[in-house]
């Protein structure tokens, strides 16, 4: 007999997706505010194109969110930072932390934050590297934090944030034999960093799930902004050319999908 293990995703468009794990609820990167244009910088205009599936009323209660960063609009925008006010406890990294106060918890690069179950237990939550950009672009995109939940009878969980490092993806897989991989994909591009990608290709996506392992992929932060140069026909592509579409779980905004891994 086989003991599974569980985790529920639910997309509300973007970064932002809520996910259920060991008793737990969790919500990433929130972003609220309705369709509209946000000036970034000298020549860059970021542009959400479709409301978030929910609001935060609609979410109900969050033991955590899980903020990869608060320097760019597309993952914590006006009534995201409103509705962190609202939450007991945001895990991110320390610049991110100085700057939002409140319930923020800087986590350092490798350490982790217990978060009590209902059972008892806890869910680990480990702060892992993450690269929003080219080599070398930190000073101009700053710093980002990804996410590893794990903890007894849940599944092993990446949450990768704006990360665009292969290479940092490959030094997560040496330590964490990961069931389900949560990519930022879309491939985002803004004049900030030239042609060079913000995130994830859809290719690197599926080149990623690869040297994880992972059983089940979920792709965010593809939909519902204007940068995101690639959306679901480019991730059901290339997961096909890697033979890695049973892997794939696609979801639109508002859609859920419960994971089940043994």
């Amino acid at each position: 007999m086989t003991n599974a293990s569980q985790i529920s995703v639910h997309a509300l468009g973007g970064p932002t997706a809520i996910l259920e794990i060991g008793g737990l609820c969790l919500l990433t990167d929130p972003t609220f505010d309705a369709p509209r244009e946000y000036v970034a910088g000298p020549g860059r205009v970021l542009v959400k194109t479709a409301p978030t599936a929910l609001t935060p009323a609609e979410i109900g209660p969050v033991d955590a969110v899980l903020l990869s960063h608060d320097q760019h609009v597309d993952n914590l925008d006006i009534g995201g930072r409103a509705y962190l006010g609202q939450v007991p406890l945001v895990l991110t990294t320390a610049s991110a932390a100085g700057r939002l106060g409140g319930a923020t918890r800087a986590v350092p690069v490798w350490e982790h934050v217990d978060l009590p179950r209902p059972d008892g237990s806890a869910l680990r939550v480990t702060r892992v590297p993450a690269l929003h950009g080219p080599e070398g672009s930190e000073p101009l995109v700053g710093e980002v934090a990804g996410f590893v939940l794990s903890g007894p009878e849940a599944p092993t969980v990446y949450v990768s944030g704006d990360n665009a490092s292969l290479d940092l993806v490959a030094r997560i897989a040496e330590r964490f034999a990961v069931d389900v991989a949560v990519l930022f994909a879309g491939a985002a591009r803004t004049p900030l960093v030239g042609d060079a990608y913000l995130t994830l290709t859809s290719a690197q996506a599926a080149e990623a799930a690869r040297i994880l392992g992972a059983s089940h992929v979920v792709p965010l932060h593809f939909d519902s902004w204007g940068h995101f140069t690639e959306g679901a026909d480019a991730l059901t592509k290339a997961f096909a050319q890697a033979g890695l579409t049973d892997r794939l779980t696609l979801l639109h905004p508002g859609e859920r999908a419960a994971l089940t891994t043994t």
